[in-house]
């Protein structure tokens, strides 16, 4: 039987590995791959990761290799890309407690992300949240990539993240509660040694953000809880961790890894690695 993977890229750059990686994996096992952004533009690579020369400042050296700049720059270029699914169109805006008709919008709402999200995601056998620094600006703190994740969850599926993707999983949070998907899990994601002192930089808008606008490792320190916890892995050249449902890469270099990861929790029915 195929697997179908939705792949949720952002509008503002995803990282060329970080697709690559695991897309090659799923490409490799015969997988069905939809691809999703937040509001169905076309996604595109950052310019560094599809250059080898490209030196990453923390690391102090290149973190793209030739052959993968190549793959990225091939797949970047192609037509695989064009005509994504539109996330916006699956889900409307959870409305305003102060808007007009909030009850029967909210209602309305309710079912949306309720059984009408499930029948549109039950041909899905996993979601996988693609890396790079523009999931800070439409992934990270989207509602609408929230309630898609909480679905996934609630549906018993398996949720794939990497690096500033897996911010999506500590902000994915039950409304009542408030407390994190993640609460009591184990984890790994961009480590704080990775982060960029300047030069944080997003596709379609020349604004540098400087430094990372939130030390992703603190919030998923947080938001793993007592029982859980955040594995950096900083020093080791791999840091993939599952913990079921969940399959985490922490940065570009742990991108293969995490698509071979999620194919065993998808066919041998792996719960824990990594950790």
């Amino acid at each position: 039987m195929t697997r179908k993977i939705l792949t949720v890229l952002s509008e503002y750059g995803y990282w060329g590995e970080e697709l690559v990686g695991p897309l090659t994996r799923f490409d490799e096992r015969g997988y069905d791959v939809t691809f999703m952004t937040p509001r169905g533009g076309r996604p595109h690579a950052l310019p560094p990761s599809l250059d080898a020369g490209f030196l990453d400042p923390p690391l102090g050296r290149s973190v793209v290799s030739p052959e993968v700049a190549k793959t990225a720059r091939d797949l970047d270029g192609s037509t695989r890309l064009d005509h994504p699914e539109n996330l916006s169109s699956w889900i409307p805006e959870r409305p305003y407690a102060s808007d007009a008709g909030y009850l029967r919008s909210l209602e309305a709402y309710n079912r949306a992300v309720g059984d009408d999200l499930a029948e549109r995601i039950a041909e899905y056998d996993a979601l996988l949240l693609v890396g790079g620094s523009g999931p800070i600006v439409d992934l990270a703190n989207n509602g609408r990539v929230h309630d898609l994740i909480l679905s996934f969850l609630h549906s018993g599926k398996v949720i794939g993240a990497e690096c500033y993707g897996v911010a999506c999983l500590a902000f994915a949070r039950d409304w009542e509660s408030r407390q994190s998907m993640i609460w009591n899990k184990h984890v790994t994601g961009h480590c704080k040694e990775y982060d960029y002192k300047d030069g944080t930089g997003f596709l379609t808008t020349d604004f540098n953000m400087g430094p990372p606008p939130y030390p992703l490792e603190y919030i998923l320190r947080d938001a793993t809880g007592p029982e859980g916890r955040y594995h950096g892995n900083f020093g080791k050249e791999i840091s993939v961790v599952v913990d079921y449902p969940f399959v985490t890469g922490r940065s570009t270099a742990d991108s293969f890894r995490t698509g071979e990861k999620l194919i065993e929790v998808l066919e041998h029915d792996l719960r824990r690695y990594g950790w």
